[in-house]
């Protein structure tokens, strides 16, 4: 039998792709791009701010450690990509919204003011090679009076969102300027994410 001409006799297996981390809309910024994860590794990792830790020290070092923790549950060989993304004001890093409480506070610390989402991006590569990225964008909060904190609240769309809002959804009415990327507000910066894999080699659509 004749090859093609340039065709290898074995076909090169296709790399995986492992995403580290159960969140819906990291998984969907994917799937934007041409990109579904042969597996998602969940990472479970402690995710307590350490004393004086910056909120770019903070983002960086989680996602880190949540690709080596999917790296080590998952024994093939495999490119595995993490993300951890913070909300802060100066360096103050606030919370991933746990109760209506929270949500309202960090609404109320957010209302006419200027605030920092910086989302992390680590990738190990089969070869055991770490890469990492930071993206940052500027978001502006118009002011919000209480009862549109207390619309917000019946939503429920804050709950287990880092600053308390989801711009995806409604929260997107809060915004009066954004000066960055959208999607990494949403969770992932896909442009930087994009041009990371292709940089380590993994084929893109």
């Amino acid at each position: 039998m004749t090859l093609p001409k340039g065709a290898s006799p074995i076909a090169s297996a296709r790399p995986e792709l492992v995403l580290a981390s159960e969140s819906p809309r990291r998984l969907a910024l994917l799937a934007q791009a041409g990109l579904v994860p042969a597996h998602v590794v969940p990472a479970a990792i402690d995710e307590g701010v350490r004393k004086d830790e910056a909120p770019r020290a903070h983002a960086m070092r989680l996602a880190v450690e949540k690709a080596r923790a999917a790296q080590a549950r998952h024994a093939m060989s495999a490119f595995v990509l993490a993300a951890d993304t913070v909300v802060a004001c100066g360096r103050r890093i606030l919370p991933k919204a746990e109760s209506d409480e929270e949500v309202r506070a960090c609404l109320a610390l957010l209302s006419g003011r200027r605030h920092q989402v910086m989302t992390a991006v680590a990738l190990l590569t089969p070869d055991g090679h770490l890469r990492t990225r930071l993206a940052m964008t500027r978001v502006s909060f118009r002011r919000l009076d209480d009862a549109t904190i207390a619309s917000y609240l019946e939503s429920r769309e804050g709950i287990g969102k880092a600053g308390g809002y989801a711009i995806q959804g409604r929260a997107e009415i809060f915004v009066k300027e954004i000066n960055g990327s959208y999607s990494n507000v949403v969770g992932l910066p896909l442009a930087l994410t994009v041009l990371l894999l292709k940089g380590c080699g993994f084929p893109v659509p």
